[in-house]
């Protein structure tokens, strides 16, 4: 009886029901094939056929690679161990990699310090890449380009610790200016500066047109080119006579005008402080505590850098230059003011139609020209402002587009909480902005990267030039070719790769609009 009454009571699950598989044609890399491979008749054609043309070209480079040389003296030694078989040379390689990445002239003892330099580079540079890291290693950040410069180009520390001074307190100069002292204290400081820039602006300007003068009354006018560029030379110098008092008093004015803000004559008081202390106070400040505690390492010239590691050290520092320039010009050709906004209008217009190679040939040949006889400008630094100049331009119209995406909403939103030019800028326009700039941004600083390789035309040494020059001029190595340029190839792959994959995972972490 029990037994039956038992039996009668339904049986209830307390644990749901395990789903069953998929089939294995819906799941599995089975699934993943017939979805990205053979999902209709025209794509399984297209799959076999590039099928085909990866394993033709796998078996056509496989020997290349299999066969290849990796001890030998020359070119003829890795034939003669070919003996007619298909097959790289990379010995050449494995002679000269000290070459390719630092190039001929650089002290092979000195080596540790350039990869010194880029292993910190790495550190410095990762809380700029990744928020989550903790925001006092960018203290180390910021001392970075001092500590760089001193492990590659040598001599003693304290040049670069009393430029590393003297920016902290140019930042300490625009804070006092712009926050700490009281708008009456402030209107006093605008007037002073105003007077100071405008004066200095005149003085520049009538130098100008003499100069334009000069060189209108040295072209002379045989011949129709030259009366042009006469006739040219002579009304810009007339122009410029005319203008050069107006011009002093409107800067001068302008400057005295924004003491309210504290905007503009926060900048030009930093910018002055700061160009003081380089014309003066650097030498004697650096040279005293040189004398007291010496630390210095082997002076390197910049003429003995090269290889890889040139391009590496121009496309940092360049890509970090061009970047924030680049914010200003697009600041400045949106601005309310005409002077400055003609003046970034006119800068990108210039550099973004001309080309690169003109800009290095200018800074190799004929920058020299317009600096005083006994002046000894850095070839490196002369090539470095060029190219930030020519990415500024780029990455200035990128950021401009980012500026224009925006709702004007986000501006009034800005005007309605009673936020200054500057406070709405840095916290409202500005991330905004970037944010929608980053693959514009990402796409420049990887063409600029690469384009690092044109100094070669200059007769720099990078890894391009190296390649060129003293290896395959020597005798050893004269017919090398894909073996070099493969491996210079590969290098600026990984690089290129990298920044570009960094920037698809940024965008992914700020796409906060569409989560």
């Amino acid at each position: 009886m029990a037994d039956s009454k038992a039996q009668s009571v339904a049986f209830v699950r307390k644990t749901p029901i395990p789903q069953a598989p998929p089939p294995i044609s819906e799941a599995g890399p089975l699934a993943w094939i017939r979805t990205n491979l053979f999902s209709g008749v025209f794509n399984s054609i297209l799959t076999i056929i590039a099928f085909y043309v990866v394993i033709r070209f796998v078996m056509g480079v496989f020997p290349w690679f299999y066969n290849g040389v990796w001890d030998a003296s020359s070119i003829r030694e890795c034939k003669d161990k070919l003996d007619g078989l298909t097959g790289g040379c990379f010995a050449v390689l494995a002679d000269r990699w000290d070459h390719l990445l630092f190039g001929f002239s650089y002290p092979p003892e000195g080596y540790w310090r350039i990869v010194l330099s880029f292993v910190l580079l790495m550190v410095a540079a990762a809380p700029l890449l990744f928020a989550n890291l903790p925001r006092k290693m960018l203290y180390f950040t910021g001392f970075f380009p001092f500590l760089a410069y001193w492990l590659i180009w040598g001599g003693s520390i304290w040049v670069s610790m009393t430029l590393l001074a003297i920016i902290i307190a140019t930042g300490f100069i625009y804070r006092l200016v712009a926050i700490q002292i009281d708008v009456e204290m402030r209107k006093i400081v605008a007037m002073g500066i105003g007077a100071i820039c405008g004066v200095g602006l005149a003085y520049l300007l009538y130098l100008g047109a003499s100069e334009l003068s000069f060189i209108a009354g040295s072209i002379g006018t045989e011949g129709i080119v030259a009366l042009i560029a006469n006739k040219a030379f002579w009304a810009a110098s007339i122009f410029t006579y005319v203008f050069f008092i107006p011009m002093g008093i409107f800067i001068g004015y302008a400057i005295y005008n924004s003491y309210e803000d504290g905007g503009l004559v926060s900048v030009v008081a930093a910018l002055l402080f700061f160009g003081v202390a380089i014309s003066y106070l650097v030498g004697p400040i650096w040279m005293g505590v040189n004398f007291i505690l010496p630390i210095e390492l082997e002076a390197v010239a910049s003429r003995d850098m090269g290889g890889f590691m040139l391009n590496m050290v121009l496309g940092t520092v360049c890509v970090s230059l061009s970047i924030p320039l680049g914010i200003v010009l697009a600041l400045g050709r949106q601005s309310d003011m005409p002077l400055i906004k003609g003046v970034c209008v006119v800068f990108i217009e210039f550099i973004r139609g001309v080309p690169l190679i003109t800009l290095l040939f200018v800074a190799n040949v004929m920058l020299a020209y317009f600096l005083p006889p006994s002046s000894n400008f850095d070839l490196i630094l002369r090539v470095i402002i060029m190219i930030t100049m020519f990415s500024a331009a780029y990455i200035a119209e990128v950021i401009r587009g980012g500026l224009a995406a925006l709702p004007k909403g986000q501006y009034e939103a800005a005007d309605s909480l009673g936020l200054n030019y500057n406070q709405a800028t840095q916290l409202i326009i500005l991330p905004q902005a970037l944010k929608i700039s980053i693959p514009g941004i990402v796409n420049v600083a990887v063409g600029l990267f690469k384009d690092t390789t044109l100094v070669s035309i200059i007769s720099m040494f990078d890894l391009v030039g190296m390649i060129r020059g003293p290896i395959q001029n020597s005798t050893e190595w004269i017919s090398v070719y894909w073996e070099v340029y493969g491996f210079g190839a590969l290098l600026f792959f990984v690089v290129c790769y990298s920044i570009s994959q960094y920037s698809q995972w940024l965008e992914r972490q700020l796409a906060t609009d569409h989560r």
